[in-house]
């Protein structure tokens, strides 16, 4: 996949193409059926099948207070778009001059001028130009206008008519349930750091922990502990997560993302940068009265996750 930053200066060497524009936060599986209608469509017609998204939520510019947590950086949003196949990512970066494109200057300056659009596939409630005035019959009038066509890709309700959405699963991943996130997602919720020291409490007690950098990308889930996978250059590790401050120990003021990697010893991860996916919550933070307690429930934690992500006997 090809990725551009801000607004594409047309070439002559640049294809004629099949667009699909938005936040794409998470990349889920609404995002993904409307990317797979983009790849069949680009096919059919011998265009190329580009991704116009955006390199913040465009509230945090124009309402900072009002802007939601992202479910992923934009470096994990280029990763997840990159597995879907299409040609090429247009990055925009959101600042006050895009904020305040007219829509008919957007149209002319990224869609056509910039891809040679000749579809463009949006959901119903698209917005676009400055104060969102341009909607989803303003791109067909402008599509008349410039020679391109607008198709609307319905949205994807897998539970009892609710549709997809980024909030719906930032909400899920706030209560823990990684589950169902996972389910709309299409892929396991996944945080991205380099590995740093902590107080090596973990060590001390038998389960040495790889701990995450504060600035690590993704959204951090509820307190708890989960079971999950981590990524280091290529080879994948089953974990127990632990999220949260632990509440048995004093002095721990912020929350902490770290992973026992299961069977390993020796393993020595420090500042590589690993990522770190969600299977499914084992159960919550809890403060315990002493430290053979918590060990207990440690080797219990151990055991669950283990049987979590063991391999499913064939039938």
């Amino acid at each position: 996949m090809k990725t551009l930053y801000g607004i594409p200066t047309a070439s002559a060497d640049w294809p004629a193409s099949v667009v699909c524009i938005g936040k794409f936060d998470g990349v889920h599986a609404g995002h993904r059926a409307v990317i797979a209608e983009l790849n069949t469509l680009a096919a059919e017609h011998q265009l190329a099948a580009v991704v116009v998204t955006f390199d913040r939520h465009p509230l945090a510019l124009l309402s900072p207070q009002d802007c939601p947590e992202a479910l992923v950086s934009i470096e994990q949003k280029l990763d997840l778009l990159a597995e879907t196949g299409v040609d090429a990512t247009v990055v925009l970066g959101f600042d006050w001059h895009l904020a305040g494109l007219s829509p008919e200057d957007f149209v002319t300056s990224i869609l056509v001028d910039g891809l040679k659009a000749r579809f463009v596939l949006v959901g119903r409630d698209f917005r676009f130009g400055s104060r969102g005035a341009g909607d989803v019959d303003t791109l067909t009038q402008l599509g008349v206008k410039f020679g391109f066509e607008v198709l609307l890709i319905e949205d994807v309700k897998p539970h009892h008519g609710r549709r997809v959405s980024s909030t719906w699963i930032r909400g899920l991943l706030t209560t823990g349930d990684v589950s169902t996130a996972t389910e709309l997602l299409g892929h396991l919720p996944t945080m991205r750091g380099v590995v740093v020291h902590g107080a090596a409490r973990g060590r001390e007690l038998g389960f040495p922990t790889a701990n995450l950098a504060r600035d690590s990308e993704g959204f951090i889930p509820a307190d708890g502990v989960y079971a999950g996978w981590l990524t280091d250059a290529g080879t994948r590790y089953p974990v127990a997560i632990s999220v949260g401050n632990n509440p048995t120990f004093e002095g721990i003021a912020r929350r902490q993302v770290e992973a026992y990697v299961l069977d390993e010893t020796g393993l020595d991860l420090y500042d590589h940068i690993v990522d770190v996916a969600f299977v499914e919550r084992i159960r919550g933070m809890v403060a315990y009265a002493g430290i053979e307690p918590l060990i207990a429930q440690m080797h219990d934690d151990v055991e669950r996750v283990r049987g979590i992500l063991a391999p499913q006997p064939q039938r």
